[in-house]
């Protein structure tokens, strides 16, 4: 099992939910590592308020590497890991 897929799990053992920062950075390192740059042109509409914080989030990324993004991930879920005291 690779460390960006131990982390995926990892993040599952939290006693509590992450905030909502932590979240979105979340989403967004793993899909810069998973799928590559947003597609321009499907940002979400403006009632769409979650997606668009979502996309917005993911498109920061833009141009970051796969390896960047997935050691990006795992630094985030080890950094809420040591504060949840694991």
């Amino acid at each position: 099992m690779s460390a960006f897929d131990k982390a995926q799990k990892d993040v599952h053992t939290l006693s509590q939910k992450p905030g909502p920062s932590d979240l979105l950075e979340l989403y967004a390192s793993f899909k810069q590592a998973t799928a590559g740059d947003a597609p321009k042109g499907e940002r979400p509409g403006m009632l769409n308020v979650t997606g668009r914080l979502k996309y917005d989030a993911w498109e920061k990324l833009k141009g970051m590497s796969s390896a960047d993004a997935e050691a990006a991930y795992i630094a985030k879920v080890n950094g809420l890991l040591k504060a949840d005291g694991k």
